[in-house]
């Protein structure tokens, strides 16, 4: 019981560690000045999610899936945390988290289903911009995922290391 208990407590570690580290880039200026993603909670949201798929989709390659169950756990306790800072009271919580969760899951199997990069820029101009039209924004962030998806594949994952390569240095 007690080694259950500490296995548990271990992944939860484990999945905070890459939570933390995915967060951190999904809030680096460089989306929201250089690719002009929205700074609000949905474009925020959108980019966590977005660098969510990219460590998720690493993980079950891995076949780390208690590792990725565990970072879904985690990410989701902190949509939890955000909806509640931002005043979401209890009885609102549980529509605002299956809101959280449709969009959540919807955008991982709309990157998921991307056969190329441009695919994958429609997908995001969907999502991150709202529908816009494809522009170099959005082709600009799919290429930005192909290198960050070869960079997570070269990293040191087992020990909770993201590396998701270097940001662009140019714009759109």
């Amino acid at each position: 019981m007690l080694n259950l208990l500490r296995k548990s407590a271990a992944r939860k570690e484990f999945a905070a560690k890459l939570e933390a580290q995915l967060v951190a880039r999904a809030r680096d200026a460089y989306f929201f000045r250089t690719l002009n993603v929205p700074d609000t909670v949905d474009g925020r949201f959108d980019l966590v999610a977005l660098h969510g798929w990219l460590v998720l989709e690493r993980l079950k390659a891995a076949q780390m899936n208690a590792a990725a169950q565990a970072l879904t756990d985690c990410l989701f306790v902190g949509f939890d945390e955000a909806l509640r800072e931002q005043g979401t009271g209890d009885m609102g919580m549980g529509r605002r988290m299956k809101a959280f969760a449709n969009a959540f899951f919807g955008r991982l199997a709309a990157y998921s289903s991307a056969t190329d990069e441009a695919s994958l820029a429609e997908a995001l101009a969907k999502n991150v911009w709202r529908g816009t039209p494809v522009d170099a924004r959005a082709h600009s962030l799919a290429a930005y995922v192909a290198s960050a998806r070869i960079a997570l594949a070269r990293g040191d994952l087992a020990n909770g290391v993201l590396d998701f390569g270097p940001l662009p240095v140019a714009g759109p």
